[in-house]
């Protein structure tokens, strides 16, 4: 784990800078974003709790001071008060309020504030902040019912208590990281959520819930509702995700080798042993339960010190049961939960970076396509000056047949011919550069079969055959061109901006996690101790009360006398004097 460690790309003291490990022709590597506030507030997260201070729950550790003064709302003004916050669920309960059946919702006390939400709509705020924030690491939230759980417990799969009891703990700890979260604690929709007098629905159905764009890719990656938006961004690509770089940036592809030995590791070994572990601690204290209950009955069939033995024994093996019941749940709530909570954390920071990746072959993409109609209008351009110069070639042999020289006509003759001559050599070139429609000339593009040769010759004389103007399509062409060259432009700027944000503003959080995950592995580690040391200690003390009843019986009527002491001159011991009682023999000792 130390060499695992030591290769942690999130952190912050030999991070290799976006000059060194990019060679994009556009210097990315200076975000002019996020905003320094936006920066600052993610490197001032919490660390976590002091060494002498109780471990506080998942989620709930202390931000630093912030100097906030403008206040959206009473609820952000709690967020962010001076005192120790935390939001409880205080309570799970079965309504049909605005619905046909029935459903679970769960009781939120922020401050003063109740508010009750179902497990849906705790997903919709979830989803609706990913797509507020598309570079921050939003906090998960316990996962749906698999068709294995429907299909056991059927239509009582939603009803089920230690599902119920696992959400509240795993909801109430998702409102507690938002509500940490330098910059997610002051959303304003997230206010509302925690507001018991607003409508869910009204909130979602208005802004600025309701400005987010179908596409995210083509929205700033700083504030993807701002209805000022350029419409720049519609010239914007839309990139797969298994797109390649021509150039990645080497900070980022560490990220991702890092988060998927992560993942690795946590959803791998670590789940499966710690399932199989817990199954084994459930299945022992199921013994311990039937044996104490056996050696309790057992006890009732003697009397005097056995029968008090036995059933000494017997509350020991239920103390055994209880305390190890207890360690069950405890290990499922400070060490099982947390961790597929950071399963579902990894799987959250792969979408963050495949977004950036995304957002980074869009610039190359854009990069690509701008060089590629700036190559077109030169193209246009250049046939558009050979058409020209052809014209005033034809112009000046027409002026000259028409207007021949008074005083040298063999002379102008000639020159006439020379001119016509000329004209007509002048569009030899030509064929090169000014095909007679708009169309691209076959000539010049490069094609790899026979079949593409006769689809370009058929398509290149359907041009010449649809095209009743030339030139003017030609002139046409070139507007157009100069136009989607200006678009491109003015996407490739935003582009670069969005690029220069989400490095800036994705790093930041990818420390801001790791301070976070430091932390929060620190007070799994110490809970499991001390999981261990309790359940330890009350064994210890039932046993122990167990050992001095058992010591109460007294000696087995068969047991053999001690030898006598050797004898000073031989140095053995003499012969025994004792008759043994054959008579009393019970178990043939």
């Amino acid at each position: 784990m130390e060499t695992f460690e030591d290769e942690n790309p999130f952190e912050t003291d030999d991070r290799i800078s976006s000059e060194t490990s990019s060679t994009l022709k556009v210097d990315i590597s200076e975000p002019n974003s996020p905003p320094p506030n936006i920066a600052r507030a993610l490197s001032q997260s919490p660390t976590g709790p002091s060494t002498n201070k109780p471990i506080s729950p998942r989620g709930a550790s202390k931000l630093p001071a912030t100097f906030k003064s403008d206040y959206c709302c009473t609820r952000d003004r709690w967020l962010h008060s001076e005192q120790d916050i935390e939001i409880t669920i205080v309570d799970a309960q079965k309504t049909t309020v605005n619905a046909s059946t029935p459903y679970i919702t769960y009781v939120i006390k922020a401050g003063n504030a109740h508010a009750h939400h179902r497990y849906s709509e705790f997903e919709s705020l979830r989803s609706s902040l990913v797509k507020l924030y598309p570079t921050i690491i939003i906090p998960p939230i316990p996962s749906k019912n698999t068709l294995g759980d429907y299909a056991i417990k059927q239509t009582k799969a939603k009803e089920d208590a230690a599902l119920i009891a696992r959400r509240k703990r795993m909801l109430q700890t998702f409102l507690n990281r938002v509500a940490r979260h330098p910059i997610l604690s002051n959303e304003h929709v997230f206010h509302r959520f925690l507001d018991g007098e607003v409508s869910w629905t009204e909130v979602l159905n208005s802004p600025p819930l309701s400005l987010l764009p179908k596409n995210m890719l083509k929205a700033p990656a700083h504030n993807p509702t701002d209805p000022n938006a350029s419409p720049a961004y519609a010239a914007l690509p839309n990139p797969s995700v298994a797109h390649p770089l021509r150039n990645p940036d080497q900070r980022f592809l560490d990220s991702e080798a890092f988060t998927n030995k992560f993942a690795s590791h946590i959803s791998g070994p670590m789940e499966k042993v710690t399932r199989r572990s817990l199954k084994r601690w459930s299945d022992d204290a199921q013994d311990h339960s039937e044996l104490g209950a056996a050696l309790n009955g057992f006890s009732l069939n003697e009397s005097g010190e056995l029968s008090a033995a036995i059933e000494k024994t017997g509350q020991a093996v239920d103390a055994t049961y209880i305390s190890t019941a207890r360690l069950l749940q405890e290990l499922e709530q400070n060490w099982a939960e947390p961790l597929h909570e950071y399963s579902q954390f990894a799987s959250i920071i792969k979408k963050i970076l495949s977004y950036r990746h995304q957002k980074h072959v869009q610039y190359e993409m854009t990069q690509d396509a701008l060089e590629s109609k700036r190559e077109r209008l030169d193209d246009l351009e250049k046939s558009e000056r050979e058409a020209r110069r052809l014209a005033d070639a034809l112009g000046r042999g027409r002026a000259s047949s028409i207007h021949p020289s008074p005083r040298r006509p063999a002379q102008g003759e000639g020159e006439e011919e020379g001119q016509i001559v000329d004209a007509e050599e002048a569009t030899e070139p030509q064929e090169a550069y000014l095909p007679p429609h708009p169309g691209p000339n076959p000539a010049k593009r490069k094609t790899s079969s026979a079949g593409m040769n006769l689809f370009n010759a058929l398509s290149y004389t359907l041009h010449g055959m649809m095209d009743v103007d030339p030139e003017t399509a030609r002139r046409n062409g070139i507007t157009k061109t100069r136009e989607t060259i200006s678009s491109l432009e003015d996407a490739l700027q935003l582009s670069v901006q969005d690029l220069k944000y989400s490095n800036s503003t994705i790093q930041a959080d990818l420390d801001r996690f790791q301070r976070q995950k430091v932390a929060d592995m620190r007070e799994m580690a110490i809970s499991m101790a001390r999981s261990h040391r309790d359940w330890c200690k009350k064994n210890l003390e039932a046993w122990e009360e167990a050992k001095k009843e058992i010591e109460k019986i007294p000696d087995h009527p068969n047991r053999m006398p001690p030898l006598p002491e050797p004898t000073a001159v031989t140095g053995e011991a003499g012969p025994s004097t004792v008759r043994r009682d054959s008579s009393a023999t019970v178990n043939g000792r």
